[in-house]
């Protein structure tokens, strides 16, 4: 007891029930792991419209043993096209040193769940404070339902706006000067699209499409600037027509796709970010307390990495740990300064594995996402002159392979 209150003792806590998080949670288990995921909502978060998922990631899928299932949920993808109206110019590129698939993001989140033990997720759980334990070191959650929780292990999946994060005192999120819009549209009968990224230029805007199956279709719109108009968050039907008024003067069948898009996946979002020499210097690790996913390094979706890189943390994660705790016995048995420095020595491995890979990622996203928030021509040929020369060949960051689990 602690002044009245019970304090409940796990081994491995992980904060958020994510993509991330539960990635996290299916890899430690794959080791003989256990683990708890806590997770605010009263249900697995599966709203959302979709996540590209790029070689690396689906390498990544693959050794935390759902990547075969997974892609019967959707089509491999050929490249990518792009069409300026402006200019009336086209481009065709590759997308990925490989696999390059989208997948709607229930799909994944459900069959990550679904490989784990029953009662791994606990719903529910609204982390209000951490604080590190006086005595043992041992971090100390309180939640919202008044539940006080002692970890031996902390690893803060809880996505761009981290409490664990705050504890580590990693520098603010900044937010790019674009917002998103993004969802999913049916055609009952097949849309009959080249199975490609297809992204349409105009007047500083950007439209994307890409096939998840024969029949449905994931769009996101980039639109310059943010609105200050908070109401419009939080009503679909609003984001739809304002999306539809945007999109004024695109082809007809891209306004169709943006007007009978299905409203319960609509979303519209600040684009938030970590800057390269935050990632770079930021402290990612403290006692037995990490980071992982969009907690750790928040990106522009300017790559497509922002998933990947999440399903890449896990897999390291889960490796690191399990190299130096051997088994669940070792978080068990031992005493408290060896289990302290057996994980303090795995989280250190784990981000200093991780930190320049990320790095990379940071850095690269966000030159794009500056290329496309500037309208300057002189600054444009500075950041592709940069781009050309800190990123030689643009899809290298598909191809890396994050290793077994």
């Amino acid at each position: 007891m602690d002044g009245g209150v019970e304090v409940e003792e796990m081994d491995i806590v992980i904060a958020g029930g994510g993509i991330c998080g539960l990635a996290t949670a299916l890899a430690l288990h794959r080791k003989g792991i256990t683990s708890v995921v806590l997770e605010r909502s009263e249900t697995l978060r599966t709203s959302g419209a979709a996540i590209g998922i790029l070689t690396n990631g689906w390498r990544a899928l693959d050794q935390l043993g759902v990547g075969s299932k997974l892609r019967e949920t959707s089509i491999p993808l050929q490249g990518a096209r792009d069409i300026w109206l402006d200019t009336n110019k086209q481009r065709a590129s590759p997308l990925s040193k490989g696999e390059f698939r989208c997948v709607k993001r229930r799909d994944l989140i459900q069959m990550l769940a679904e490989d784990l033990p029953h009662g791994t997720i606990q719903f529910g759980c609204h982390i209000l404070s951490l604080k590190l334990d006086p005595s043992t070191s041992y971090p100390t959650l309180q939640l919202l339902n008044g539940r006080t929780i002692k970890a031996k292990v902390l690893i803060g999946c809880d996505g761009a706006n981290s409490l664990v994060a705050e504890f580590l005192k990693l520098k603010p999120k900044k937010i790019f000067s674009h917002s998103a819009v993004r969802s999913l549209t049916n055609y009952p009968t097949g849309h009959g699209l080249v199975p490609e990224l297809f992204r349409t230029h105009k007047d500083n805007m950007l439209c994307g499409r890409v096939p998840i199956n024969q029949n449905l279709v994931f769009w996101f719109l980039l639109l310059p600037g943010y609105t200050q108009d908070t109401m419009i968050f939080n009503d679909p039907e609003l984001i739809r027509r304002m999306s539809v008024e945007k999109i004024n003067g695109f082809p007809n069948e891209i306004v169709r796709m943006v007007r009978d898009c299905d409203t319960s996946n609509l979303s519209l979002t600040h684009l938030k970010y970590r800057t390269p020499w935050d990632v770079l210097v930021g402290n990612f690790q403290r006692g037995t307390v990490t980071l992982a996913g969009d907690a750790m390094h928040v990106m522009g979706p300017f790559l497509g990495q922002g998933g990947s890189a999440a399903l890449e943390d896990a897999v390291v994660l889960a490796r690191c740990l399990a190299h130096k705790t051997r088994d669940q016995a070792d978080l068990n048995g031992n005493g408290m300064q060896i289990v302290q420095a057996k994980v303090g020595e795995a989280m250190d491995a784990y981000v200093k594995e991780r930190r320049m890979r990320l790095v990379g990622l940071s850095a690269q996203t966000y030159l794009t996402g500056l290329l496309l928030g500037t309208s300057t021509t002189l600054v444009k040929l500075f950041i592709v002159v940069l781009m050309a020369v800190l990123f030689y060949d643009p899809l290298l960051h598909t191809g890396y392979d994050c290793g077994p689990l």
